[in-house]
């Protein structure tokens, strides 16, 4: 009776190391230093960071989601559209 799922156990934990665990860690190595960058908005220089644990995460089960952690022309600029991040980092 412990034989089968022992054998299913296996194979979710070796997927979850060859498969997910890859992806997670690429995604989170090439999106996580910030940039300095032109805003599209403002035109002006801007430092920005991406949120890269939510973008890890949603890489896990898709496509990952690109969202600002930090922007240096916040909070002025809070609630911006973020075209900055789709001009600058392209999702693969």
């Amino acid at each position: 009776m412990n034989g089968p799922l022992l054998l299913i156990l296996v194979i979710v934990a070796t997927g979850l190391v060859f498969v997910v665990a890859p992806v997670v860690i690429d995604i989170y190595a090439r999106y996580r230093n910030g940039k300095a960058l032109n805003c599209p908005e403002t035109h002006g220089t801007a430092e920005v960071t991406l949120n890269t644990h939510g973008a890890a995460l949603a890489a896990a089960f898709g496509k990952p989601v690109l969202r600002v952690k930090s922007c240096s022309l916040w909070p002025q600029k809070s609630g911006c559209a973020e075209k900055c991040v789709n001009e600058n980092w392209p999702i693969p």
